[in-house]
């Protein structure tokens, strides 16, 4: 059986699709961190994407110091905020 190769370019495409789909519990975020994203219905990575720091700050319990760890777990998860650029570039 012959394997088609996969382009580095195709596969980082396809991690990032999965990371996407990764639960707000498997990111090594606090757990009262987690409770405070879950309880507002932010369960993947996909839908903490898809919110505004002013919504994200506007979660009780959940200031600055919160926004900036949930910063550096998407960081880690290769997402960045705009104007910020990964380290290994």
């Amino acid at each position: 059986m012959t394997r088609i190769p996969i382009s580095r370019a195709e596969e980082e495409a396809r991690l990032r699709h999965e990371r996407l789909d990764l639960s707000i519990a498997e990111m090594g975020l606090s757990v009262r961190t987690t409770n405070c994203l879950e309880e507002t219905g932010i369960l993947t990575v996909r839908d903490l994407l898809h919110a505004t720091p002013r919504k994200l700050l506007g979660i009780s319990n959940f200031g600055e110091k919160t926004l900036e760890e949930v910063y550096a777990a998407l960081e880690a998860l290769g997402f960045y905020r705009p104007g910020q650029k990964p380290a290994s570039v």
